[in-house]
């Protein structure tokens, strides 16, 4: 895993315009998120996928401790989106 690596992209992807992806569950969005972060649970990911793409900017993927935003950087990758997996969402937050 090369999360050490995709922490230090964080910048570099804000700085490109990058769209802040959040794919926990509606109650832990609720508690605390990423202003202006998009939300999209990870189980509906599949079926936003041209909603992403239409953006046509680089993607974000944050979640409470990284793994569900990994998969969804998998998920958005093997569509052919530009998206690093941005770990925890506080995480995120702190380059803002």
């Amino acid at each position: 895993m090369s999360n050490n690596s995709e922490f230090k992209n964080i910048q570099e992807y804000l700085d490109k315009g990058a769209v802040i992806l959040d794919v926990r569950t509606e109650g832990e969005y609720n508690e605390g998120h990423v202003e202006n972060s998009l939300h999209i649970v990870l189980d509906e990911l599949e079926y936003e996928i041209d909603q992403l793409k239409a953006l046509e900017k680089p993607i974000i993927t944050c979640c409470r401790s990284g793994a569900r935003s990994e998969r969804a950087k998998e998920i958005l990758e093997a569509n052919g989106i530009d998206v690093i997996n941005g770990g925890p969402w506080e995480s995120v937050e702190s380059y803002l």
